[in-house]
């Protein structure tokens, strides 16, 4: 499945990568649109690789855009239904991609926007080993329908610091998004973070990337170089 998957790179400064860094784009767009938030974080993460992985499906409703699963807003699970049917190819993408690289779970870290948050929260709070950060902008956490709620936080595998950032005048995806995300988080005991961008809609500002770089540089702490 693992193969299925794949999108422009980034390699480190110099040498082997000793932290893996994955972006996972929003709905209609592909793994170009994020990957150069790569370059602009590199002076602070020199021995990080960066991958922008497109996402499985061709996008219903923009013509050369990807989605992670269909939205038509006809269907009051199909989110949950949709994170579901697409954690296990993202899931054997990053375990494709540490392995090729030699490099330990803890030295992953995600970062999404939009519908790649959601994938993000979904997939690195269920995996065996927790990811070194989870950065999502603009997005939500993805919760069952009321009959599986009492299944949820059984299904948590890992706590990673996680860092939200939305505009608080996003017209897709309003910013109430953020403050339900952070307190779900905290229900489930993840240490959560986040940043309100004043006056920006569905997107990421200056201020917002820079929240996201200091985050990973703090959270990467730890992923020491070989």
């Amino acid at each position: 499945m693992a193969a299925e998957l794949d999108g422009p790179r980034i390699e480190p400064r110099a040498g082997a990568a000793q932290q893996l860094i994955v972006f996972l784009h929003g709905y209609g767009a592909d793994g170009n649109d994020l990957i150069e938030i790569g370059r602009a974080w590199q002076a602070q993460l020199p021995n990080a690789a960066f991958v922008s992985p497109h996402a499985p499906h061709p996008c219903g409703q923009a013509p050369t855009g990807r989605e992670w699963f269909p939205l038509t807003f006809r269907d009051p699970n199909e989110r949950w239904t949709g994170v579901n049917a697409a954690a296990p190819m993202l899931n054997g993408f990053l375990d494709a991609e540490l392995t090729r690289r030699k490099l330990p779970a803890s030295a992953l870290a995600l970062v999404g926007f939009s519908q790649g948050t959601m994938m993000a929260l979904h997939v690195g709070l269920r995996r065996a080993a927790a990811p070194a950060a989870i950065v999502g902008s603009s997005g939500m956490l993805v919760t069952p329908p009321e009959a599986d709620a009492e299944k949820f936080a059984g299904e948590i595998r890992s706590r990673p610091p996680v860092l939200l950032i939305h505009g608080d005048r996003d017209e897709l995806i309003p910013a109430e998004a953020l403050f339900h995300a952070g307190q779900a988080l905290a229900a489930l005991d993840v240490p959560a973070e986040w940043h309100l961008s004043s006056g920006i809609g569905h997107g990421i500002d200056q201020e917002g990337l820079r929240h996201g770089g200091e985050f990973l540089v703090k959270s990467l702490k730890s992923v020491r170089p070989r």
